[in-house]
């Protein structure tokens, strides 16, 4: 994997940089997870290094769980850690070797595989630009005549307008109703641009003896865990989506919409029994016990074998729970992937969960250099997994392509200083994140689809708010419909069926 070191800068009065950009490489097998390299990572990163029993995803015919689950799973010499009635999925727990080829024995059972734990999120392409809200306590402004644009940061946005999101808000669609579940890792649950939308009663982790509002980040320079790096992922993809409109920080893209907060990763990693659980929790309508989700926003995944091995199992696995979530009626958005690779002729892998069944997958794109005026917002981004057969739409998720070391400045709206950073640095996706110490006011600018996937939920969500719950085939339709058809006519290697449009989505 290339990787290029911006060094800490101070340049008068601008916010020091300290960033590492992960170019993935452009063939698959490097990021190709196999058995052999997962490990108990994640445990260990848990506090519970060296668990002599292991975790397994049993997979049943069809959809439901026998009666007698516990009883033959505990013959077989495991115990029951969690039933998926749902979708005919048991998770359990074993300390005997010989557990997987008895479990493969109870009637039903399609296949019996280790759970793994996946790096589900790479480092990204991510410049910290720090607290610059120095009073996170600020009232919201006064009101603009223009919604949004009384935003502190408004005018270092500039993914809102690629999309011409502003022109719907004007409208009155602004996503009121509808309810996006950020699958992801811990999220900053008192941020500014996060607390008022969050539903904290529905949020939930799946990862063991962690909340919902915790995690660590990926340190970009070394690729592992640090409790002192601010970047975490959730936060900045949940302001992505639906960062309120209130005049003191940024707005996303529906505004209006609620945030539920699903933790399946911690630093990035997780087990594939924490992401089908989550998947199938924020599917489940909250009379049932679930979060009653209309959009799953997924920006995480990795390439798989597609057939041939357990991890093409526990694909199928995570199939079966996005499946649900489409009966369900909730729409799955999801990362293609940062790896440059092109998904139409790479034979025998998958990149899961955005080519899972009923999923609508995302590419990224960007401008190269819009701080110095351009104003073309959809090259196709130069990290993108991209195929005809792969992408379903294309959104902003910024890139650093521009080969400058110009600095350039935005205004604040209000008082305070200009934002000051390297040209190329304007070209990411800005966004609120975790920050250190108490700070709630806290920005990064990223780069990568999981920040193009949350654009799709966003304006899915606009749709929903303005004509209802109108089931996930409807909403797919509309921004099929809607989409701007880049590239070649029809169907396109890098933006599918078109980049997503959300005035013309609502209209």
């Amino acid at each position: 994997m290339r990787k290029f070191i911006m060094r800490t800068a101070t340049i008068a009065g601008a916010i020091g940089v300290a960033a590492c950009v992960s170019d993935a490489p452009m063939t698959p097998p490097d990021q190709t997870i196999t058995a052999a390299n997962a490990s108990n990572s994640v445990a260990a990163q848990l506090g519970a290094p060296g668990i002599a029993a292991k975790s397994y995803v049993i997979d049943f015919t069809g959809t439901t769980l026998p009666a007698d689950l516990a009883a033959a799973v505990g013959a077989a010499g495991g115990t029951v850690t969690a039933s998926l009635t749902q979708i005919g999925v048991a998770v359990a727990s074993s300390n005997d070797p010989g557990f997987a080829a008895r479990a493969a024995k109870i009637k039903g059972v399609t296949s019996v595989d280790e759970d793994v734990s996946v790096q589900w999120v790479s480092p990204e392409q991510v410049v910290d630009a720090g607290d610059l809200l120095q009073d996170a306590s600020l009232p919201p402004g006064e009101p603009a005549a223009i919604f949004g644009a009384a935003e502190t940061f408004r005018l270092v946005q500039w993914v809102p307008d690629a999309v011409s999101a502003p022109t719907a808000w004007d409208l009155g669609a602004r996503g009121g109703g509808a309810r996006i579940a950020i699958v992801d890792g811990g999220i900053h649950s008192t941020h500014i641009d996060i607390a008022p939308n969050l539903d904290v009663a529905h949020s939930r982790s799946f990862v063991p003896g962690q909340p919902f509002n915790f995690d660590l980040a990926i340190r970009r320079s070394t690729g592992a865990c640090d409790s002192t790096d601010t970047f975490w992922h959730a936060t900045h993809v949940a302001g992505i989506a639906a960062a309120p409109g209130q005049n003191i920080g940024t707005v996303g893209i529906a505004p209006d919409a609620t945030i539920i907060g699903v933790k399946v990763l911690h630093c990035g990693s997780g087990f594939f029994s924490w992401i089908i659980r989550g998947i199938v929790y924020a599917a489940t309508p909250i009379s049932e016990g679930g979060a009653g989700a209309d959009i799953i926003n997924l920006s995480l995944g990795a390439i798989f074998p597609r057939q041939g091995s357990g991890l093409a199992h526990l694909a199928a696995a995570v199939g079966k729970a996005t499946t649900y979530a489409y009966q369900r009626g909730a729409l799955v958005v999801a990362a293609l992937g940062n790896n440059a690779v092109d998904l139409d002729h790479t034979a025998n892998v998958v990149f899961v969960p955005a080519m899972s069944p009923h999923v609508v997958a995302v590419s990224a794109t960007a401008p190269i250099g819009w701080a110095l005026g351009a104003t073309n917002f959809d090259q196709p981004a130069s990290y993108t997994n991209f195929g005809q057969s792969a992408v379903d739409f294309a959104a902003p998720g910024g890139d650093l392509e521009l080969q400058s070391s110009q600095v350039c400045s935005k205004p604040r709206i209000g008082p305070g200083p200009p934002v000051v950073q390297f040209c190329s640095v304007f070209d990411l996706v800005f966004g609120p994140v975790r920050g250190s110490g108490t700070s709630t006011g806290s920005y990064n600018w990223a780069g990568g689809t999981s920040m193009a996937a949350p654009v799709v939920s966003g304006v899915a969500a606009l749709i929903i708010g303005k004509f209802g719950r109108i089931g996930p085939a409807q909403v797919e339709a509309r921004l099929r419909a809607s989409a701007d058809d880049l590239g070649k006519p029809g169907n396109d290697d890098f933006y599918g069926k078109g980049r997503v449009n959300a005035l013309r989505a609502i209209q």
